[in-house]
């Protein structure tokens, strides 16, 4: 049975993944689950890049950040109810997988983006997420 989901989202991809965010609600709605909603920003990938960015910088993106999903969320979904907004900083997958553990997730629901030539080569974020998930793994096709 299905108690917790976790829907991932982009927010550079925002009116793409309305649509995820709505299937993640109806799933929740359907199994009387509480949802959450995660997305993810990158990090400087190598201390040194970070020396280059005034102190603060990551902070007030994390901020910003957060102010854009609680938006987005209460856009897509104005008479949801409760919804935990949670902001990441990192490796999309990596940082996906760990939410749904903290969070003690039963599903994650995440869209699918049209694959750039990296990703032909590292492989998307939806692909790892599903391959390394301990839970059931829902992929909406855009």
């Amino acid at each position: 049975m299905t108690r917790h989901i976790l829907c991932a989202v982009d927010l550079q991809h925002a009116e793409a993944d309305a649509k995820v965010l709505k299937r993640a609600a109806e799933l929740a709605g359907f199994y009387g689950a509480t949802l959450s909603v995660v997305t993810v920003i990158p990090d400087y990938g190598m201390s040194i890049v970070g020396s280059y960015f005034e102190e603060g910088t990551m902070k007030k993106a994390v901020r910003a950040a957060n102010d854009q999903l609680h938006a987005f969320v209460a856009r897509v979904l104005p008479d949801f109810g409760k919804v935990q907004h949670i902001v990441e900083v990192g490796s999309v997958y990596e940082m996906v997988l760990d939410a749904a553990d903290r969070s003690h997730a039963d599903l994650v629901v995440m869209g699918a983006h049209k694959p750039d030539i990296i990703d032909r080569f590292q492989g998307p974020n939806s692909a790892r997420v599903a391959r390394y998930a301990k839970i059931s793994v829902l992929i909406v096709r855009e």
